[in-house]
């Protein structure tokens, strides 16, 4: 197995990772065809995080559930 050293200098405190070109191609060509959000979109994402840490959300049991499925 080869050994490869990367110097501090490059990372420079941060995290490092390595994948195979491929890998890294196709991460790089979903995120070129994903669509742009908007604002709105951005606010309304981070609304529902936020009311996920709160633990106002229902799981999808409860959902069938309360639907009769």
């Amino acid at each position: 197995m080869d050994t490869i050293t990367i110097p501090k200098r490059i990372t420079k405190n941060d995290d490092l990772v390595v994948v195979p070109r491929r890998e890294y191609e196709r991460v790089l060509r979903f995120w070129e065809s994903a669509e742009r959000i908007t604002a709105r979109q951005k606010k309304a994402i981070h609304k529902g995080f936020h009311e996920i840490t709160q633990g106002k959300f229902f799981t999808s049991k409860q959902v069938k559930h309360e639907l009769g499925i």
